[in-house]
């Protein structure tokens, strides 16, 4: 089966391709020869998710999914959340990642969680899966690996930053993750019916 991942971010389709395995033929949007942003206007993850598997749909008439993520930050009252890649009012992850960090200055309740909402858009149809990693913010930076603000999240449970993970760490644990989970059982399913 072929689909489209509907992204641009490197990080993401790296993150993707080795959760999904070869079972499927992944394309990126650059792989359809399209490097725009897609129109992020939802005040929710699923909102931007579904915007962005209805805008492929209707230009390339293929089977997509798109995931929109973010970072919920309980003393922020859920900031950044759907902002989270524009967080400091441009999309330079270093900037995003200080803001937060300047704002958590002081401040003792540090819980937080990533939150992934991905629309599937099959044969017409949409589908949604989503995931969740509960975790806290640290008060520095920590690790080179990842991206965003994986260098300050700390998964309940775990010693470490996102950012201080390998890849294959990160992908038993993370939103994305737990959400791609969901979607690949389900074309599994699909499959095989």
């Amino acid at each position: 089966m072929e689909l489209i991942f509907a992204t641009n971010n490197q990080h993401k389709l790296e993150e993707v391709q080795s959760l999904i395995g070869s079972e499927f033929n992944l394309k990126s949007l650059n792989d359809m020869g399209y490097s725009e942003d897609i129109p992020e206007t939802g005040h929710t993850f699923k909102a931007n998710a579904s915007q962005k598997t209805h805008f492929i749909f209707e230009h390339f008439n293929m089977n997509c999914f798109a995931d929109d993520s973010g970072l919920e930050i309980d003393a922020l009252n859920g900031e950044p959340g759907v902002y989270s890649a524009r967080y400091s009012g441009s999309r330079d992850p270093k900037k995003n990642l200080e803001l937060v960090l300047e704002k958590m200055q002081n401040l003792n309740n540090r819980k937080a969680r990533f939150k992934t909402v991905i629309s599937l858009m099959l044969n017409g149809k949409e589908y949604f899966f989503d995931g969740i990693a509960e975790g806290v913010i640290t008060e520095n930076q920590s690790g080179s690996e990842g991206f965003g603000y994986d260098p300050i999240f700390k998964p309940d449970g775990y010693e470490h930053t996102f950012a201080e993970m390998s890849l294959s760490e990160k992908n038993r644990i993370s939103h994305r993750a737990k959400a791609m989970e969901k979607l690949i059982s389900f074309l599994k399913e699909i499959q095989q019916s």
